[in-house]
């Protein structure tokens, strides 16, 4: 499990570098979103992963784990919404930010170990395309959720889906790493 929190690091660090530059273009402008609307960019996400998947063909230049790197910061937002709530205001403390996103990577990152622990990291022989649907099934879950005005009889609330999507995304992008690295030592 050492292995996966070394690449869990790195790909949060990743993810938080565009975060990070983002926030620099465009201000804290997602401030403005309702949770709602959250969860509907990383369906838009998600459901673009699924399509790309099952008709390999792609017309707009955008990757895969592109899209991955968005759920991961969706996700993240998210998180960041549900505490503070929405807000007219987007002239944010990029600082706050920030520490918010980096304690929110924190949590998912204890949330994954905890969960490998129990699971055995069977994530690991899982393909890429089926995290994905388990990505999709959280997003329509949420939705559901946030249909029913956030109240659950059973079931695990918003911050808990962000987390799992999170995570999830966070998996697929360790594998398409792997992949890569495969395939470049195969080169050498």
């Amino acid at each position: 499990m050492l292995k996966t929190s070394i690449q869990f690091e790195k790909i949060i660090s990743e993810c938080r570098d565009l975060f990070s530059k983002k926030l620099q273009d465009y201000g804290a402008a997602w401030r403005v979103l309702r949770p709602s609307s959250i969860t509907d960019q990383i369906y838009i996400k998600v459901n673009r992963i699924r399509t790309l998947q099952m008709t390999d063909v792609k017309m707009i230049d955008e990757s895969e784990e592109g899209e991955f790197v968005a759920v991961v910061n969706y996700s993240i937002i998210g998180l960041i919404q549900l505490e503070k709530g929405f807000s007219n205001d987007f002239n944010e403390n990029k600082d706050e930010i920030l520490s918010l996103y980096d304690r929110y990577a924190q949590e998912a990152k204890a949330l994954m170990e905890r969960k490998n622990h129990d699971y055995g990291e069977a994530w690991r022989d899982m393909r890429i395309s089926s995290i994905t649907d388990l990505i999709y099934q959280k997003v329509l879950r949420t939705k559901q959720i946030e249909d029913n005005q956030g109240v659950t009889i059973v079931s695990e609330g918003l911050d808990a889906n962000y987390f799992d999507m999170l995570n999830y995304a966070v998996f697929c992008l360790i594998k398409f790493s792997e992949k890569q690295n495969n395939f470049e030592h195969q080169i050498i």
